[in-house]
C-alpha cells in the first residue's frame, strides 16, 4: 500500500496503542450508577482526541443517560459523507476472580491486549479515530466528509442515541454509516457483517399473595409465583428448541439459497465451536438447521435470570409474593419488535396458572436488518479489505443485535457498513476480554483504505 496515511499509522502505532490503553483504564460501565462519572470521563477523553486530530464542531450532546460524542469534518465538496459510530461504554467486569489480570489495567499477553472493553468497543472506536488522524496528518484533509457519533449506553439499550437519531437532526445527514462493533469470522479473514438479529428484552412478573407467606401455614393453599413462573417459562419452548408462542414464526424471511451456500463454504468446525467457544457437552437448538442458521437467521427465546424470593445462606420457608424473569427474544427479518412482544404478552397471559397475575413489560427493543451486498459502499469496503488483508472478504450475519443500525436505516435512510475487527474468542461480556493487537493495527489501516476508496465513488 502506498498510502501516506497508512505509513503514518504504522509509524505512530505505539502511541496509538498507548492511547487505547489510557481509554481502557477508565471503567465506563454504563449500567452501574457509581460509574456515571467514569462514563463522562471516557466521553470527554474521546472528545479531546477528536478535537486534537483536527475534527470540528466537537461537542458532547447530553441525553437522559450518558452523553453522546459528536464531531465532523465537512470540507470534501462533492464527496460522500460517512457517519462513524461506536460506543465507549462497557459491560461490568464480574466475576472478578476469573480475570487473570485486572480488567481495567490493560495487559499485553500472547499477541493480545486484555481489558474490559478492549474489543467491545473501545479498541474499535480508537481504530476509527486513529484512521481519521492518520488521513488528516498525512494529507491535511479527508478523502470524504465525516461525521462522528459515539454513544455511552449501547450496553444498556442505547435509548439516548435512539431518541437523538429519531429526531433526524441536520448534523447527522450522511450517505452511509461506518459501524465498527463486529468481528472477523476467523483470524486473518476479512469480514463484513451484512445482517443482524433484532431483539426484545422483557421482564415477566408473576404476582400471587399480597405479601410473603409462611410455607408451613399457607403452603398448599396459597399460589406460589415462582412455581407459576417456572410453569410459564417451561411452556415457551419445547425440548427441540421450537418456540411455542402462536404466530411467532409467521412472516420470517429465510436466507437465500446463495447465502446459505456461502455460509457452507466458511471455515467453520462445529465441534471446535462446541468445545472452544461454547464449552458445553453438546449443542442444542432447532432441528433441521445448521449452527450458523440457528445463530444468524433463526429467532430465539432465552431466560437470563429469575431474581426474587429468598436466596441467602441457610433456609427461609417463604412463599414469595412475586417472582420475576428476564426474558429476551432475538428477531430475524420479517419480525418486528412490537408485533413479537404482543404475541408473547398474549401467550404468557393465556397460559398463566390459576391464582396468579402476570405482567409482561418491554425493557428495550431493536429491529433486525439486512444490508444488500451490491451496495457501492459495501463493494468499496471489500476492495479495501482485500488490499489490507490479502484475502477475499466474506459476508456473514451476526446473531447479536446493534439496534442503532436499524435506527440509522429507519430514521436517516443510511445503509451501514459493519466493518469490525474482533475475533470470535475475544470473550465479549465475559472475563478476560481481549483484542488481538494485529487486528487493532490492520483495523486502522482497513478504515484508512476504505475511506480512500469511498472517497473515489
Amino acid at each position: 500500500m502506498s498510502s501516506a496515511a497508512v505509513a503514518y499509522a504504522r509509524k505512530n502505532h505505539p502511541r496509538f496503542l498507548d492511547e487505547l490503553k489510557a481509554l481502557l483504564r477508565i471503567p465506563s460501565v454504563s449500567t452501574l450508577a457509581e460509574h456515571k462519572g467514569d462514563c463522562r470521563k471516557a466521553a470527554e477523553t474521546l472528545l479531546a482526541d477528536l478535537k486534537k486530530i483536527g475534527l470540528e464542531n466537537a461537542r458532547l450532546i447530553e441525553t437522559e443517560g450518558h452523553p453522546l460524542v459528536y464531531a465532523d469534518w465537512l470540507h470534501a465538496g462533492g464527496k460522500p459523507t460517512a457517519l462513524f459510530y461506536g460506543h465507549y461504554d462497557v459491560q461490568p467486569p464480574d466475576p472478578l476472580d476469573e480475570w487473570r489480570t485486572a480488567p481495567f489495567e490493560p495487559t499485553e499477553r500472547d499477541g493480545n491486549l486484555y481489558a474490559r472493553g478492549a474489543a467491545d468497543d473501545k479498541g474499535q472506536v480508537v481504530a476509527q479515530v486513529k484512521a481519521l488522524e492518520s488521513l488528516l496528518a498525512a494529507n491535511g484533509k479527508l478523502p470524504l466528509n465525516v461525521r462522528v457519533l459515539f454513544e455511552g449506553e449501547e450496553e444498556v439499550g442505547g435509548e439516548g442515541i435512539a431518541s437523538h437519531v429519531a429526531a433526524k437532526p441536520a448534523h447527522l445527514k450522511a450517505d452511509f454509516a461506518l459501524v465498527s462493533d463486529t468481528e472477523l469470522f476467523a483470524p486473518g479473514l476479512p469480514t463484513l457483517c451484512v445482517g443482524l438479529r433484532g431483539m426484545i428484552y422483557t421482564e415477566l412478573e408473576v404476582r400471587g399473595a399480597k405479601t410473603d407467606l409462611h410455607s408451613g401455614m399457607y403452603g398448599g393453599a396459597a399460589p406460589n409465583p415462582f412455581v407459576a413462573l417456572c410453569q410459564i417459562v417451561a411452556r415457551l419452548k419445547d425440548e427441540n428448541g421450537h418456540i411455542l408462542i402462536p404466530g411467532f414464526y409467521d412472516g420470517i424471511v429465510p436466507p437465500s439459497p446463495e447465502e446459505l451456500a456461502a455460509w457452507r463454504s466458511l471455515p467453520f468446525d462445529e465441534e471446535e465451536y462446541r468445545k472452544a467457544e461454547v464449552g458445553s457437552k453438546e449443542l442444542v437448538g432447532e432441528q433441521g438447521f445448521s449452527v450458523l442458521e440457528r445463530t444468524w437467521a433463526r429467532p430465539t427465546l432465552d431466560v437470563h435470570g429469575m431474581p426474587g424470593g429468598f436466596t441467602g445462606a441457610g433456609a427461609k420457608t417463604v412463599i414469595p409474593a412475586k417472582a420475576l424473569a428476564k426474558v429476551s427474544m432475538r428477531l430475524v427479518p420479517g419480525m418486528t419488535p412490537a408485533c413479537t412482544f404482543e404475541l408473547y404478552k398474549s401467550h404468557v397471559e393465556k397460559i398463566a396458572p390459576a391464582g396468579v397475575e402476570v405482567e409482561a413489560r418491554m425493557i428495550h427493543a431493536g429491529d433486525a436488518c439486512l444490508i444488500p451486498v451490491d451496495n457501492r459502499y459495501i463493494q468499496a469496503a471489500t476492495r479495501a479489505l482485500r488490499e489490507v488483508w490479502n484475502k477475499e472478504t466474506v459476508f456473514i450475519r451476526s446473531g447479536g443485535s446493534i439496534p442503532i443500525v436499524g435506527d440509522f436505516e429507519r430514521h436517516l435512510g443510511l445503509p451501514s457498513v459493519m466493518m469490525g475487527f474482533g475475533l470470535p474468542d475475544d470473550n465479549l461480556h465475559a472475563p478476560n476480554e481481549k483484542f488481538h493487537l494485529k487486528n487493532f493495527e490492520l483495523g486502522i489501516e482497513s478504515v484508512i483504505r476504505f475511506l480512500e476508496e469511498a472517497g473515489n465513488l
